[in-house]
């Protein structure tokens, strides 16, 4: 069995780009994308300074996580480990952008598909070698089989120190560097300046790029790699748990004082509203919203994508199904069709902690308490949406909001992903996102709790407060885990 890698030997490297040129020619990449590209960081102070080049693309992992999220499996690792994607299958969800923790992965707007480095496959099976290898006027690019003794890549591995990007990740990546400093490879360690060697920055750099202002390094040069998701992500998270909490409160409709027709009905419409805002959000968010479909039926049953579109689907027809008899009057159906409802919202709330932590280059989104916590803001949610129609609900928003702060602060003492999930804490709490997350505190916790304690007759605008509160924390979780460079 082959198993394919590359090799790049920074002792010959030049900086010239001629392989990221071969690779866009060879492989029609459109301008501003870079299926490989040339860093440079300068290191040191005058005069004493040097220049580092890297030369960056996808690792083909042994265990891409890319392959794993892609709900189509769009992404597949050959059998000669090459990992290699089908751009017609694509529905341009960039889940697999989250989770290449070495930003290999962009975005082709022309297409609406993902895009990334294929080894040259086409050529690989006519026994030709990549585009990049060839061009490459200082032999410094080398391809081959990695479990071949006598191909010139073992070789060169077994003689030299070799080192990886982020072999943390337990990616098994195949991309092996000769003599790289460290400065190139970790993205976090220089500094990142609103103006490179030639030119202007094609964004603004990232914000969570600088941690040490006083670094002696610099990135003189590099590509644009934008956040991937925006704000219709954060926005989904808003709308699905307030979907989610309006079911998981529905048997309990009676009880908290629901009269008329806000009890027979209202919990599942509102349920179904939100879901269908949600859907939406979802739908739109691709850069192929009419391909959403294959999710279904071209599944791949280890993204939490397919399995969260299930449940979804699966959630929407027992509300859908609730209503029904409760139109028909078979009421006697009905507790068990809200028991089922309220199950599902569970699972319609949690099943995105397991989504994000699939993305694992975005180190701040792998908690282990991300799957409850959403379950509680679903509560809190869900509460608040029943105090504005007029339940007795102001004990379940208290106590879901007293929840709710036991969620945040555990998940903010506890190191769950490494330093880039700490740097990202640290930007959340006093760094550039400090302002609006303390505001989006006092405004969704400590006000909504403060009048439920001391002035329940302003229990609506607690419950506004709440709702306002969870959607500025949900937009900013999503903003701050991709503010981390991870290239």
């Amino acid at each position: 069995m082959t198993n394919y890698g590359f090799l790049i030997d920074q002792r010959k490297c030049i900086g010239c780009h001629a392989c990221t040129t071969a690779c866009k020619s060879e492989n029609h990449v459109p301008v501003g994308k870079f299926r490989t590209w040339v860093k440079y960081v300068e290191k040191g102070t005058f005069p004493a300074v040097r220049r580092h080049f890297a030369v960056l693309r996808c690792n083909h992992c042994s265990n891409a996580p890319c392959v794993t999220i892609c709900p189509v499996n769009a992404l597949h690792k050959r059998s000669d480990g090459i990992v290699d994607l089908d751009r017609d299958a694509c529905i341009g969800c960039k889940g697999c952008m989250q989770a290449c923790p070495y930003d290999a992965i962009y975005l082709n707007e022309d297409t609406g598909s993902a895009e990334k480095c294929h080894f040259c496959a086409h050529r690989v099976e006519r026994q030709l070698e990549p585009a990049c290898v060839v061009v490459c006027p200082e032999r410094a690019i080398v391809a081959g089989d990695l479990d071949d003794p006598k191909s010139e890549i073992r070789r060169m591995i077994s003689q030299h120190p070799v080192s990886q990007r982020k072999v943390e990740q337990g990616t098994g990546p195949k991309l092996f560097y000769v003599d790289a400093d460290t400065a190139v490879l970790t993205p976090t360690e220089p500094r990142h300046e609103e103006a490179y060697l030639w030119s202007e920055r094609a964004e603004p750099a990232p914000q969570g790029a600088n941690f040490d202002p006083d670094a002696v390094s610099r990135v003189a040069y590099d590509v644009a790699h934008p956040a991937p998701w925006g704000w219709k992500v954060g926005a989904y998270l808003w709308t699905k748990a307030i979907s989610a909490g309006a079911a998981m409160l529905a048997p309990f409709a009676a009880p908290l004082g629901l009269g008329g027709g806000a009890e027979k009905y209202g919990p599942e419409a509102a349920a179904l509203l939100f879901l269908g805002v949600t859907s939406f959000l979802l739908v739109e968010d691709l850069a192929r919203p009419m391909k959403f479909y294959t999710i279904l039926t071209r599944p791949n049953w280890k993204s939490w994508l397919v399995r969260g579109a299930v449940i979804l689907s699966a959630f929407g027809a027992c509300l859908t199904a609730s209503l029904a008899a409760q139109f028909l009057g078979l009421e006697k159906i009905v507790p068990a069709l809200r028991w089922c409802g309220a199950v599902l919202g569970v699972g319609a709330a949690g099943y995105s902690g397991f989504l994000f932590a699939q993305a694992e280059g975005r180190d701040f989104w792998q908690s282990p308490l991300r799957a409850p916590h959403l379950v509680v803001e679903a509560l809190v949610a869900g509460a608040a949406l029943a105090v504005l129609v007029g339940a007795s609900a102001g004990t379940v928003l208290l106590g879901s909001l007293a929840a709710h702060a036991l969620f945040l602060g555990a998940d903010l003492a506890t190191n769950h992903g490494g330093n880039d999930a700490e740097r990202a804490k640290h930007l959340l709490i006093a760094g550039v996102f400090a302002k609006p997350f303390w505001l989006s505190i006092v405004l969704g916790l400590v006000l909504p709790a403060a009048l439920l304690l001391l002035m329940p007759a302003l229990a609506p605008v607690a419950a506004v407060a709440a709702l306002l509160g969870l959607l500025g924390y949900g937009l900013l979780w999503v903003r701050v885990g991709q503010a981390i460079p991870l290239s």
